[in-house]
């Protein structure tokens, strides 16, 4: 069970998102709630029903996202104020992110006990984040701030990278999301050992791609297969950008991801089956070209571009990305 805080109020993601409006409007005083409970366990669980795990169970779906709320919650109120920090350099919105990375960090959230592999998944992503996140408000940390975050965020790696390195499964896209993970903390904190192990899984990575650019683990995900090579892609793009490395494999991947998102009957020949359709351009297409990727024809990404398990807006580039100037 999650620990429990006394005489502290629930986390409402409701009254969070109204509060970071106030602040838009310079109603700076309510523009942050106490930070919520802690979670220290997570009790998730998978919800495919099928071998390829293509297709969803509505009820397994539902009752996962039940349990993980309190820790998808969190991530997400922290991004939003980091991201809005970010924007502004209001000291209020950092001292948001902060005293709610600070809290969690103080109680050791979400280094108690995984249940399943689905909630070593969620810890992963949150992490990815989390990291991400910070790396946006860190500037503004005290000392005492940044050595809470920063322990915690680096505990959090040394458990994704024992986890990791012990499952002797499938390398997928949840390897590269755990690479994302660790890397972005590396980064962050000055950890070259997180830094190098992120590199390792940047290049297991980049030697799976296939000349065709499809990855074989994401190609046998039945109808998913489109959807989840824009979700492998996701991590490696960022991965490449905060290493700052170029990788042909790489190029290739997108490339094929890209043009099956926009076509989805390339992927359906690829994977031999019909593909549930994407939403047009993939949103992390903003750090690929940041980082100096070129495409046929450039792409514009979605003006709306939010996405917490990649620290924020992508359309912003991250403290943490090497940005290059395409000529």
């Amino acid at each position: 069970m999650p620990h429990r805080i006394p005489n502290r109020r629930p986390f409402s993601p409701g009254l969070y998102t109204a509060a970071l409006l106030l602040a838009c409007t310079g109603s700076l005083a309510t523009a942050c709630e106490a930070p919520p409970p802690a979670v220290r366990d997570i009790d998730a669980n998978g919800y495919y029903s099928d071998s390829h795990h293509s297709i969803v169970d509505p009820a397994l779906k539902a009752r996962n996202e039940a349990a993980v709320k309190p820790v998808t919650d969190y991530l997400n109120a922290v991004a939003h104020a980091a991201d809005a920090w970010s924007r502004g350099q209001d000291p209020a919105q950092a001292r948001c992110a902060l005293d709610w990375l600070a809290s969690w960090a103080g109680q050791d959230a979400l280094l108690g006990r995984m249940t399943t592999e689905q909630s070593y998944y969620t810890r992963k992503w949150t992490l990815a984040g989390l990291a991400l996140s910070y790396a946006r408000v860190q500037p503004a940390a005290a000392q005492e701030q940044r050595r809470r975050i920063e322990r915690w965020l680096l505990a959090l790696a040394d458990a994704t990278m024992r986890h990791a390195d012990a499952h002797k499964g499938i390398r997928n896209n949840h390897y590269y999301w755990e690479g994302l993970a660790v890397a972005a903390t590396g980064a962050v904190t000055g950890d070259a050992h997180s830094l190098a192990w992120g590199r390792r899984v940047f290049d297991d990575a980049m030697g799976q791609v296939q000349p065709d650019g499809t990855l074989p683990y994401e190609l046998a995900r039945g109808g998913r297969a489109l959807a989840y090579h824009l979700f492998a892609a996701a991590p490696l793009v960022m991965l490449a950008s905060i290493l700052d490395v170029q990788a042909a494999p790489l190029d290739r991947l997108v490339a094929l991801s890209v043009a099956a998102a926009a076509d989805p009957s390339i992927m359906e020949k690829l994977a031999g089956v019909r593909q549930e359709r994407q939403d047009g351009v993939p949103g992390w297409i903003a750090i690929w070209q940041r980082h100096g990727g070129r495409l046929a024809a450039p792409l514009v990404p979605p003006a709306r571009n939010f996405d917490a398990r990649m620290g924020g807006d992508r359309n912003r580039a991250n403290p943490l990305e090497h940005v290059h100037a395409l000529p």
